[in-house]
């Protein structure tokens, strides 16, 4: 089995960063979820992340994006700012971020498919039995969950959701940065979901003023690395390599996530949890993969 590993050197240093970042971010989210509701985190974290880049807009001298890149700046910030956060902030509240990590990346395959479909990148051999066995993997993480009763199943159909929504604003965020800098398409669909986020303040208000500084810390943290620099880092690699390509580069994101969730939280998710982890990834791997002599 060969993978396709032509990526951009600097595509890929730039994805190698924001896996790094986001593996940490599930663990510091699981943290804080003990004291923040998952709209007051996501709002906190957007809060924090568009403060940031804000500041990194005017050192820069960069401007408003022009209009044609707004379509996807918008999706991206209702979908993936906004919603997954919110979404994955609900999840690692019933389920272990090991767990989250997994079953979120699954969103490789679906940007592949949604990138053959309306990026004309063209559909690795692969892509659909890639798919079974991603969702097959899904299906037992779920199983080995439901002894955890209602809230653990929700936790991983949240996860499936946050994966929809990670590869749609995917999709919809490479044609804008044809028109507007990673920085632009960054810090604008931050603001936007912070924006679509503001229901949330009050919450957000009450959880600081009773959470511990360290929780408080955690959230920012979230805002200024996970979010302001990795998502900056994925939208310039992103500008460089296909999306199809690029979204393979997350495969090491649950494995670091596993292995700090243990080393920081003592968690490690059950043998049935991590074959079915194992699966999803394999799917992934299986639709990146080429035929013998391809």
């Amino acid at each position: 089995m060969q993978l396709d590993r032509t990526v951009d050197r600097g595509a890929l240093g730039a994805a190698a960063v924001t896996v790094v970042l986001w593996a940490s971010a599930f663990v510091v989210i699981r943290t804080a979820g003990h004291h923040f509701s998952p709209g007051a985190m996501a709002l906190g974290r957007l809060l924090a992340g568009s403060v940031t880049l804000g500041v990194i807009m005017i050192v820069t001298g960069e401007r408003i994006p022009p209009r044609a890149a707004w379509r996807g700046i918008l999706i991206s910030g209702v979908l993936w700012f906004a919603c997954y956060m919110v979404a994955l902030n609900w999840a690692e509240q019933m389920i272990d971020a090991g767990t989250a990590a997994m079953v979120i990346n699954i969103g490789p395959i679906l940007i592949a498919l949604l990138g053959g479909m309306f990026l004309g990148e063209g559909f690795a051999p692969r892509l659909f039995a890639g798919m079974a066995v991603s969702f097959g993997g899904a299906v037992v993480v779920g199983l080995s969950t439901s002894h955890g009763g209602g809230a653990a199943l929700l936790g991983v159909v949240l996860c499936l959701l946050s994966a929809a929504a990670w590869a749609v604003s995917v999709v919809a965020q490479k044609p804008a940065l044809r028109h507007a800098s990673p920085l632009q398409v960054t810090t604008f669909g931050c603001t936007v979901g912070a924006i679509c986020c503001l229901p949330f303040a009050g919450q957000l208000v009450d959880d600081v003023a009773a959470a511990p500084l360290s929780a408080t810390l955690g959230v920012v943290y979230t805002g200024v690395l996970p979010t302001a620099v990795a998502f900056t880092a994925w939208a310039y690699a992103l500008s460089r390599t296909s999306a199809g390509k690029l979204g393979v580069t997350t495969y090491a994101v649950p494995a670091l996530v596993v292995f700090l969730s243990w080393a920081v939280l003592g968690e490690v998710p059950g043998p049935l949890t991590i074959l079915g982890g194992a699966l999803c990834l394999a799917g992934v791997a299986v639709s990146r993969s080429k035929p013998r002599g391809v």
